[in-house]
């Protein structure tokens, strides 16, 4: 089962002459419980592509099904509402509210949402995490490696359709590099979570199922690295 679809997505910014067409009819599906890594280099469209399968922008033509959802067929109230439900975001910058502790930055999706978060599996998240101590902290408090943990437990918290990260590693040590993605690789694995990761290292490439590579706005290759 497809849980992902894009069909000739296209993005151009601007108009006339000057106009910059950052993804070119880009086309793929993902199954659930897939892990795929994105890779391309700067400049190369990767992370406009990120932004669209997340709801943060809108193409300029194409369409994004996530789980049977054409996302752009939504209006605004009723994207930001999808996001928050199907849509795990991961930064490289964690993207973490300052005045709010790891327990509150975990649970946000859910409080905006005013759904009731379900304790045992808020627990459940916490531990795998290592961050079961660390609830009342401040992400000041906290190391990268931390926060980045944060940031994976806010994406989990509601269950989503699909986890995207965006360079989830980018600004972390090596040590940390690698435990945050086990961390992904086990959530992925054990819990059947589709991963999409958005990438310019080949070793973290090399770790997913499926590696597709962007260049000028294209998918220039679409591979399986593991069936």
């Amino acid at each position: 089962m497809n849980i992902l679809e894009v069909k000739n997505l296209t993005k151009v910014y601007g108009k006339g002459e000057t106009a910059v067409k950052a993804l070119d009819d880009v086309s793929f599906s993902v199954k659930k419980g897939d892990f795929v890594c994105i890779i391309g280099p700067s400049g190369s469209g990767k992370s406009t592509l990120l932004h669209l399968l997340g709801g943060v922008d809108r193409p300029s033509s194409g369409k994004v099904l996530i789980d049977d959802t054409d996302i752009y067929n939504l209006n605004e109230t009723q994207l930001a509402i999808f996001r928050r439900r199907q849509i795990g975001l991961i930064y490289q910058f964690y993207n973490l509210i300052p005045i709010l502790s790891v327990e509150e930055n975990i649970k946000l999706p859910m409080l905006l949402d005013e759904q009731k978060v379900d304790e045992k599996q808020f627990t459940n998240i916490t531990e795998t995490l290592g961050l079961n101590k660390r609830l009342t902290h401040l992400p000041n408090q906290l190391s990268g490696g931390q926060q980045q943990r944060v940031s994976i437990g806010r994406a989990l918290i509601s269950n989503p359709a699909i986890m995207l990260a965006d360079e989830p590693t980018g600004n972390l040590d090596s040590k940390n590099s690698e435990e945050i993605m086990e961390l992904l690789k086990m959530f992925n694995k054990t819990y059947n979570q589709t991963l999409i990761v958005i990438t310019h290292d080949e070793r973290i490439a090399l770790q997913a199922d499926r590696i597709i590579s962007i260049e000028d706005g294209k998918v220039a290759k679409d591979e399986v690295i593991r069936p």
